[in-house]
C-alpha cells in the first residue's frame, strides 16, 4: 500500500515544473579557484626552470665537443701540450656552466629535472676522460670528476661581495651519467688510434687495443643488471674495440707490407667495410 502510494506520489511530482528541484539538489564540492592560481604558476616555474636547463645542456654539449676535436689534434701537432692546456681551458668553462646547473637545481630534486641535462653531462664526461687518458693513459674515476665540480657562489652573483654571503655549491654526476660517457670515449679512442697509425706512431694501437679491452670487460660484468641505456651502448663499444683489434692485428701480421703512410687509408677502409657487413652504414 506504501509503495503504491509512493509511486503514485512519484508519477504526480514528475509532471510538476518543480520536481528537479525538490528531488535533485545540487551537490557542490570544495572551491578550488582560489588553489587553481597557485599551481598554475608553481608548473609555469617549474617548466621553465626545465628549459633553462635544456638550454645550458645544450651549450655544455657543444663546448665539450669541441674539447674533443681539439684533442684529437694531438696525434699531428708539435706541441701536444699547448694543445691539452687549450682543451683544459675549454672545459673550465664547461664547469662554469654546469655551475649553473648546480644553482638551478639548489633546493630541488636532481631526478625531477635530470632529463633535461643528462646529454651535456654525458658529453663532458666524454671530453674529460678523454684528456684524462691522453695524459695519463688511465680512466679517470668518478670520485675525481665529481671532486672539480665544486663551486663557490655569491647570493649577487658577482665575485666583489664579502665572503660572509658566499655558499657553496656542488653537481655529482651520477653514476649512470657516468658509464654512458665512459661508453662514448670509446669511439674517440678509436678514432685516435687511426690518427695515430696514419702519423705513424705503431705504439699507441696497441695501447688502446689493450685499454679498451678492460673497459669492456667492465662492462661486461655489469651485464643487465645496470641501466637500460648502458646496455644499449655496449655493442658500439664492441664495435669500437673490434675495430681497433682489427688494427693491431694488421700492423702485426702486414705492418712490413705497407707503407706508413698509407696505413690510415687501409684502417678507413676496412672499417667502412666492417660498418657495411654490420648494417651501421
Amino acid at each position: 500500500c506504501c509503495s503504491r502510494r509512493n509511486s503514485g506520489t512519484d508519477r504526480t511530482l514528475k509532471g510538476s515544473p518543480f520536481f528537479h528541484k525538490v528531488h535533485r539538489p545540487v551537490c557542490r564540492g570544495p572551491d578550488r579557484s582560489a588553489a587553481s592560481p597557485f599551481f598554475q604558476q608553481e608548473l609555469d616555474t617549474r617548466h621553465d626552470k626545465y628549459e633553462r636547463l635544456v638550454k645550458i645542456s645544450r651549450d655544455i654539449t657543444i663546448e665539450s665537443k669541441r674539447s674533443i676535436f681539439l684533442l684529437h689534434r694531438v696525434t699531428n701537432v708539435p706541441d701536444a701540450e699547448g694543445v691539452l692546456n687549450e682543451a683544459e681551458s675549454k672545459l673550465d668553462g664547461v664547469r662554469q656552466k654546469i655551475g649553473q646547473i648546480a644553482e638551478e637545481l639548489r633546493g630541488e630534486d636532481i631526478y625531477q629535472f635530470h632529463r633535461a641535462f643528462t646529454p651535456g653531462i654525458q658529453e663532458y664526461v666524454e671530453a674529460i676522460t678523454f684528456l684524462h687518458y691522453i695524459r695519463h693513459r688511465s680512466l679517470i674515476s668518478l670520485e675525481e670528476i665529481n671532486a672539480k665540480l665544486v663551486f663557490m657562489k655569491t647570493d649577487n652573483g658577482s665575485g666583489e661581495a664579502p665572503p660572509s654571503s658566499a655558499h657553496v655549491l656542488t653537481f655529482q654526476v651520477t653514476p649512470a651519467d657516468y658509464l654512458l660517457g665512459v661508453a662514448d670515449l670509446t669511439g674517440e679512442l678509436m678514432r685516435l688510434c687511426i690518427g695515430s697509425v696514419g702519423n705513424g706512431d705503431i705504439d699507441t694501437p696497441f695501447q688502446l687495443s689493450q685499454f679498451l679491452r678492460q673497459i669492456h670487460d667492465g662492462f661486461s660484468y655489469i651485464g643487465n643488471t645496470g641501466p637500460y641505456e648502458v646496455s644499449k651502448k655496449l655493442h658500439t663499444l664492441r664495435q669500437s674495440l673490434g675495430k681497433v683489434e682489427d688494427a693491431c692485428y694488421t700492423l702485426r701480421v702486414r705492418g712490413s707490407e705497407i707503407p706508413k703512410h698509407m696505413l690510415a687509408d687501409v684502417f678507413c677502409t676496412r672499417t667502412t667495410h666492417m660498418d657495411t657487413e654490420e648494417g651501421v652504414v
